[in-house]
């Protein structure tokens, strides 16, 4: 096999580990909060929210010592040791106590940082400039395809039922603690095409994130990081939680979470796919792309604040009776997750292209920083998931989007006035 063929294999082998892997750990973030609401236990009062906000928290702070770690061990080992601490988050649903569920989460948050960071360093050594658009949008479609299988498995795991059982929630999480397992072992398979990093350039690592992030901060990807962060944590988390909690979608609105998770999937999959595998048909440089996803993710959020009730968020394991401006609607709500969907894969594309083309030979603290923005704002977004009604939340996202993407415009135009003198090509 030629060079580039090996990591072509090498990205393809990336994406697959990763969709096992997030098959598990996004499903899980998707039901958690239901699945608690639903615990028989009266000894267990852990919040999903709060859990997901300790996960965030924690691997923004990780991030400043990820790179260190990847410099050491080498990306490879990293992904492996990462993943088996999602495998554990995962497995405490089996068997859950209070001090086990926060603990996990604070382990997989530091796990979730050097998972992260190493991913873009394998994404950025197996490209090239010509190749690393159209591998950020293979590695980005494998990896939804995570929300379509998992969600799956629980849409017809729980077709019908009205209240989760014990033997319901633990059969489902054996099953996704063995599917995140796989993903760990594939890892292996990667065929590292330079020698790992010594243990000497990881006293360096500190250094050249502190440098990088500097100059990160002044480019275009910086505009994305925080509007991401947000979005990530509703779709992934707060929205499959709203139509659940809607007892006006029926007795199927539990299982509604997973055919929610599958219409979020296609859409991260449609744009990771056509993004990526078209970028060089794209003469009209990046804005257009966010500018489509912040379009598709206004529609959606429009959609949500007619269709969904406002107290969906947090209301009880009984769900919520109330209606907001029309008829509640099953369809136009997984219209939404697929809007939601499209218009994330838009963002996130874009961003991994430019942080492996830009940040080619300082990638993991550049990928650190990236992550450290991101999963500081996700944080924040499941901490006060815990509180604010649905249309408080919306609005947030409304205006986090629109200000980071206008950033993001007036950046791309700064640097096409000096792309001739750079080189600097449209990915």
């Amino acid at each position: 096999m030629n060079p580039e063929g090996k990591r072509l294999l090498n990205i393809v082998i990336l994406g697959f580990g990763f969709m096992f892997m997030f098959t598990a750990f996004q499903t899980c973030g998707n039901i958690e909060q239901t699945v608690i609401k639903s615990f028989n236990s009266t000894e267990f009062h852990g919040s999903g929210y709060t859990s997901m906000a300790i996960i965030y928290g924690v691997f923004s702070a990780s991030n400043l010592i990820a790179p260190s770690v990847v410099a050491v061990i080498g990306p490879q080992l990293s992904m492996f040791f990462s993943g088996l601490l999602y495998s554990g988050y995962i497995a405490m649903f089996i068997y859950p106590y209070t001090w086990s569920f926060y603990t996990a989460s604070v382990l997989v948050g530091i796990g979730a940082a050097v998972l992260w960071t190493a991913q873009g360093n394998v994404l950025t050594i197996n490209s090239n400039d010509a190749t690393i658009g159209r591998n950020s949008g293979i590695f980005w479609a494998l990896l939804q395809f995570s929300l379509f299988f998992g969600n799956l498995y629980i849409y017809c795991a729980w077709h019908g039922h009205v209240h989760i059982t014990d033997k319901d929630r633990q059969t489902v999480f054996i099953s996704l603690t063995v599917i995140s397992l796989v993903g760990c072992f594939l890892f292996f398979l990667i065929r590292k095409p330079d020698p790992e990093s010594s243990p000497a350039e990881a006293s360096e690592s500190l250094l050249q994130a502190e440098s990088t992030e500097s100059s990160t901060f002044e480019v275009m990807h910086v505009a994305l990081c925080a509007p991401s962060g947000l979005e990530l944590t509703f779709y992934s988390g707060v929205y499959g939680t709203c139509i659940g909690s809607m007892t006006r979608f029926g007795q199927d609105a539990k299982s509604l979470i997973g055919i929610s998770g599958i219409c979020i999937g296609i859409g991260e999959i449609l744009g990771g796919g056509v993004f990526g595998m078209l970028n060089k048909c794209n003469r009209f440089g990046r804005n257009p792309v966010v500018l489509l996803g912040l379009i598709t993710h206004f529609v959606a959020f429009y959609l949500i604040f007619l269709n969904i009730a406002s107290d969906a968020p947090l209301a009880p394991e009984a769900g919520t009776d109330l209606q907001a401006y029309i008829s509640p609607s099953v369809s136009v709500a997984l219209l939404c997750s697929f809007l939601l969907g499209l218009g994330d894969s838009c963002f996130n594309t874009q961003l991994l292209s430019i942080i492996g083309f830009m940040f080619r030979d300082n990638s993991a603290p550049a990928f650190a920083v990236f992550k450290f923005i991101q999963s500081i704002m996700a944080a924040l977004a499941f901490f006060y998931s815990n509180y604010l009604l649905l249309h408080w939340q919306l609005l947030i996202l409304v205006l986090a989007g629109f200000l980071g993407s206008m950033m993001f415009f007036v950046a791309e135009w700064m640097a096409e006035s000096s792309r001739r003198e750079s080189d600097y090509d449209s990915i």
